[in-house]
């Protein structure tokens, strides 16, 4: 059998996440040319045709596509045979990419990550911040904070808080002008701030009561694609709304927005999610360890509600 290159195989999975020789090059910081002849080079070793090339655009053959989970799997082993010489106490190096959502990112953990990268001045952070949900095959992502439950058995999942929740809230000022709901029923006559995913506004709202999942239709006039843009509405009395309590419960605390419906929610569990275990890396566990210790108490304030 000849010999694969290891670099070639590390452009090759990165060329197929990021779609193209140029995206790549850029992140690897070499010439397009460099990665378009690393390719062909692998292709040469183990005579395939890996990718289906056109003057604008660059997908995976068929037989790309089943040999990707090898490759990606081979350079996973590499890493964590690497990592444990070193040992878990070793000095952290290398290049670590996390993606986050945009409020939770912005307003909670960016200090920590901040701080985790100060401790290990070896260690490059890139952080992506967005509310399009991280796919951790093909993003050029290790490791990504995921709310929300999810059935992809494929992921692999680290907790870091399952009992966090989604609550209703709104500003003082807001509950002044127009009144505190006094039931679910009555969220129809408010003002919701309105989330949009996708082009999808949510504005259907589920809520576990009495040990059964409720779904409550709401309107509203506001509607915003960025979460944290979402809370700052309701910080400034525009209405209610239905989110993380991670992303609210600072400026609960502040006096900013107060919880309703005794807390009245669903379950929102927090997760450090990665697409095989053999990628947790010590950088990863140990930001998981660091920010499992951190998020704890921030539950402490949550109003529990039966059922």
């Amino acid at each position: 059998m000849k010999m694969v290159r290891i670099d070639d195989l590390g452009l090759f999975v990165r060329t197929a996440a990021l779609g193209s020789f140029s995206n790549a090059a850029r992140e690897a910081d070499l010439l397009p040319g460099q990665v378009a002849a690393a390719v062909a080079r692998l292709e040469r070793e183990l005579d395939l045709r890996l990718f289906v090339r056109s003057t604008r655009s660059l997908r995976l053959t068929a037989e790309g596509a089943l040999y990707l989970p090898y490759a990606q799997e081979v350079l996973a082993a590499l890493s964590e045979g690497q990592a444990r010489v070193r040992g878990e106490d070793a000095e952290l190096r290398g290049v670590l990419q996390v993606a986050a959502p945009s409020d939770l990112g912005r307003n909670v953990l960016l200090p920590w990550l901040s701080e985790f990268r100060s401790a290990h001045p070896r260690l490059q952070l890139r952080l992506h911040l967005s509310d399009q949900v991280a796919d951790v095959f093909r993003d050029p992502v290790d490791i990504a904070f995921r709310l929300g439950r999810f059935d992809n058995a494929s992921y692999v999942a680290l907790p870091l808080l399952p009992g966090n929740r989604r609550v209703l809230a709104a500003s003082p000022d807001y509950l002044a002008r127009h009144g505190t709901p006094d039931s679910l029923d009555a969220l129809k006559d408010h003002h919701c701030l309105l989330y949009q995913l996708a082009g999808r506004a949510y504005d259907r709202w589920n809520f576990e009561t009495d040990g059964r999942r409720v779904v409550v239709p709401v309107r509203g006039n506001m509607v915003c694609d960025d979460a944290d843009v979402v809370r700052r509405w309701a910080v400034a009395g525009e209405g209610i709304v239905f989110k993380s309590w991670l992303d609210v419960c600072a400026d609960v605390r502040a006096g900013r927005l107060q919880v309703l419906l005794g807390g009245a929610g669903d379950s929102l569990p927090l997760n450090l999610v990665c697409p095989h275990r053999k990628q947790f890396s010590p950088a990863i566990r140990q930001l998981h360890a660091m920010f499992e210790q951190r998020l704890q108490p921030l539950l402490k304030d949550l109003p529990r509600v039966a059922g």
